[in-house]
């Protein structure tokens, strides 16, 4: 199966090109873009030219369009979704829906196999979008959490995960006190790679264009006066 996957969920755009003989072509960002401001819309749509040049692919040539549906950020995931689902609509292709947690997550457990991963973005006011994952499987649901709570709710369940994502680097100071680890500042295990989006995408099923939303979690920051 080819597939174009894309992600929005942080302040960086990513977006990957899975060819059905295994070949990768991706653009990731780097743990450092995390911290800059958000940059969808001028960075997604060239990504996603770069990758489908690289790979030699014509839109006829892929069998869906994957997305990273968040949560994350509200303008972010609005944009990422949107754009999949106008390129699938424009042609003729399904959207498969990943979580943007648990694409995270398979990049935490890229670099510690067999560990407990708490996947964390930045969900603004204070707060966490969060996960915790073992072996790719869920232990608990995505939920928006203080870092103060999560950590609480971490000791009691008697956990030592390893986490990431730019709500880990943010909040180091509090996790790393509650005795939850956190990877390096400079490990890719932050970003939410779109090649773990694709990858996951082959365990979902096909969805027509319009039927794929973000998964916000929780209202947006910014309200109609």
């Amino acid at each position: 199966m080819s597939v174009l996957g894309l992600d929005t969920s942080t302040a960086s755009a990513a977006a990957c090109a899975l060819r059905d003989d295994g070949e990768v072509f991706e653009v990731a960002p780097e743990p450092a873009d995390l911290a800059g401001p958000p940059a969808h819309a001028t960075e997604l749509m060239p990504a996603v030219a770069r990758v489908m040049n690289d790979a030699a692919l014509d839109w006829r040539d892929l069998d869906a369009i994957a997305v990273g549906v968040g949560p994350g950020s509200f303008t972010g995931l609005r944009i990422g979704v949107t754009t999949a689902r106008a390129l699938a609509a424009a042609n003729g292709l399904p959207v498969r829906r990943v979580s943007s947690l648990a694409a995270l997550a398979d990049g935490i457990e890229e670099t510690v196999a067999h560990t407990l991963v708490l996947p964390l973005i930045d969900a603004k006011r204070g707060e966490v979008f969060a996960a915790a994952y073992e072996s790719g499987r869920l232990l608990w649901p995505p939920f928006a959490v203080r870092p103060d709570v999560l950590a609480e709710r971490v000791t009691k369940a008697d956990f030592t995960p390893l986490a990431a994502g730019d709500g880990s680097l943010r909040f180091r100071r509090v996790l790393e006190t509650a005795g939850i680890r956190v990877a390096p500042e400079d490990s890719g295990a932050h970003v939410v790679r779109a090649l773990h989006v694709c990858r996951l995408a082959a365990t979902v099923p096909d969805e027509p264009p319009e039927a794929v939303l973000p998964e916000y979690l929780r209202a947006p920051d910014a309200t109609p006066q």
